[in-house]
């Protein structure tokens, strides 16, 4: 057991040693227990204190002991709390979705207010949906921005370098986002890196959501099925509406890491990377790894090398004691547990 620079017991160990006699006396008192371990009124405190937040005993009737709650019932208690935040947000997105379909169609009239026209179109045709990108070069005329789950295919590097070329010259912002993994490419760094030197701007992000481009805050064309970019397309114009997806683009934006200014592996405060994070919450929420690897657009076993490198940075023997680690850390929910002084 390892201690502090007095040699006496930390916090924790003092926790877990209570937590060990309380479990092996059924029905006894937590002050008891507490006394019997020579523990101050402040230990004692803080101790159940850390207990109740790791959810490892709950609070006792009037007059009766504690109610000691195994760990691996507590993590899943943790594991479902997380989930049903996860189910609730992706509701809350399911709604915001279904809102901008019904105001797209028969309850949106045009003319209400200047600019307010919006036209909406289901394109199914991929040769239409080049074409649709391609006249973005003769007639945006202020930005572009566009966020891209995958590479460039090899034969649209060179066209989309020249598009490049011709909106910059002419003061046209640009904006591009793709995921880390393709940053590592080798091919696709060097295409960014001349994207880059043609004034794109460029960032990486752990998780893309979906493709999507928007012009002039006029334009957007995103797919009707972020999970399958290869599903038809919706071609939207009009402010009233492309403004929303504007703002989803500029909350990816400010979240995503500027392309060459720093490593996506390079390690925060907690130890962990971006990408570490992101994979360590989507577990935590019950994704099974193979919607991880769709999510963070990599393969299985990247996935597996990641919950092996999260484990060894959390000290943990087993994906169990990891999550167990991380609630601890307040990894799940950004901010971590401190224990009352």
């Amino acid at each position: 057991m390892s201690k502090n620079a007095a040699g006496a017991r930390t916090g924790s160990e003092q926790a877990l040693t209570l937590y060990q006699e309380l479990r092996d006396a059924p029905g006894e008192g937590f002050d008891d227990a507490a006394r019997r371990l020579n523990l101050t009124a402040a230990e004692r405190e803080q101790c159940r204190a850390e207990l109740a937040a790791l959810g490892l005993i709950e609070p006792p009737a009037a007059g009766t002991a504690p109610v000691v709650v195994p760990p691996d019932t507590a993590l899943l208690r943790l594991l479902q709390h997380e989930r049903e935040r996860l189910e609730h947000r992706l509701a809350e997105t399911s709604r915001a979705h279904t809102t901008l379909e019904t105001l797209a169609g028969p309850f949106l009239r045009s003319g209400t207010e200047p600019g307010s026209e919006v036209e909406v179109e289901i394109v199914e045709d991929p040769a239409r949906i080049r074409r649709e990108l391609a006249e973005l070069t003769e007639t945006v005329r202020a930005s572009v921005h566009s966020m891209l789950t995958g590479s460039v295919r090899r034969d649209e590097m060179c066209l989309e370098l020249d598009r490049d070329r011709e909106r910059t010259a002419r003061g046209v912002r640009v904006q591009a986002m793709y995921s880390h993994r393709v940053g590592q490419v080798p091919e696709m760094a060097q295409h960014l890196a001349e994207r880059t030197a043609l004034g794109v701007e460029v960032r990486l992000s752990a998780v893309v959501p979906m493709n999507m481009v928007l012009a002039d805050e006029n334009f957007a064309l995103l797919p009707t099925d972020p999970h399958d970019p290869e599903s038809a397309a919706i071609l939207a114009r009009g402010p009233g509406l492309v403004r929303s997806y504007r703002a989803l683009y500029d909350y990816c934006w400010h979240a995503a890491t500027p392309y060459g200014r720093e490593e996506p592996g390079e390690h925060g405060g907690d130890g962990l990377s971006e990408q570490q994070r992101a994979a360590l919450r989507m577990l935590a929420s019950g994704i099974k790894d193979e919607q991880v690897a769709r999510n963070l657009g990599v393969s299985l076993r990247t996935v597996s090398r990641l919950i092996s490198e999260l484990m060894q940075e959390l000290d943990a023997a087993s994906r169990f004691e990891a999550g167990v680690r991380a609630a601890r850390l307040g990894l799940l929910d950004g901010e971590p547990y401190e224990p009352p002084a």
